[in-house]
């Protein structure tokens, strides 16, 4: 899962991003207005954190910008601000939830995972793939009801498409749902993890639609 984390307190969005990143998130930080309206009018992204207080271009202008753009991920507004104006205007700029500093982390990560599952169409956390099923809440995978252990590319990459079941996740979408920006990938990377996958789930749970991407096809 890819997120846009816009704090323009450098320490804090330190912070934040390391919690996500060690719950396999892969984030992007913007710390202005400017960079956060065009990293979300130009990336993929499964869901943004959103300051209200930002330089350049406060948080509720950078959210009508992507709404204008129909960039429909969810957004979560993250702010010191708690009045009732500020949640109101907030919702009717296009965002999904509110949480107001300070907050948990653990809160946090239970939201934005529920933000992804719900915007792709999955009104249970625990989602079916075959003997696969993923804990869209708890971020846990399991096979035949034992638990299924993932390292961190792994996850990232089998959690893509087990959000959107029956659908061809392209293998560049996957690429920038996986690889943090500035991190150097192999030509093969994808093709590397998904092998490794195979090996672990078996091969006949994703399958390669040849110049497009992959797919779990299995019927619940």
């Amino acid at each position: 899962m890819r997120v846009l984390l816009v704090e323009d307190d450098a320490d804090l969005s330190r912070r934040i991003a390391a919690s996500l990143r060690a719950e396999s998130f892969v984030v992007d930080i913007a710390r202005n207005g400017e960079d956060a309206q065009h990293a979300g009018l130009t990336e993929f992204y499964d869901v943004a954190v959103l300051d209200l207080g930002l330089p350049n271009i406060d948080g509720v202008s950078v959210l009508k910008a992507w709404r204008a753009a129909e960039r429909t991920f969810p957004v979560l507004i993250l702010t010191a601000r708690n009045g009732w104006p500020d949640k109101v205007e907030s919702f009717k700029a296009g965002a999904d939830d509110f949480l107001t500093k300070p907050f948990k982390v653990e809160e946090l990560v239970l939201r934005l995972r529920a933000l992804v599952r719900r915007s792709t169409g999955h009104a249970s956390s625990k989602i079916a793939c075959g003997p696969l099923t993923f804990d869209a809440q708890l971020g846990t995978f399991e096979l035949s009801g034992l638990p299924l252990k993932l390292t961190a590319l792994e996850w990232r990459v089998l959690s893509c498409p087990m959000l959107r079941k029956d659908i061809i996740v392209d293998r560049r979408e996957l690429i920038e749902r996986v690889y943090e920006g500035d991190a150097e990938v192999d030509s093969n990377s994808i093709e590397v993890i998904v092998a490794r996958l195979r090996r672990k789930i078996g091969p006949e749970l994703i399958e390669t639609v040849r110049g497009r991407g992959y797919m779990l096809t299995v019927a619940l």
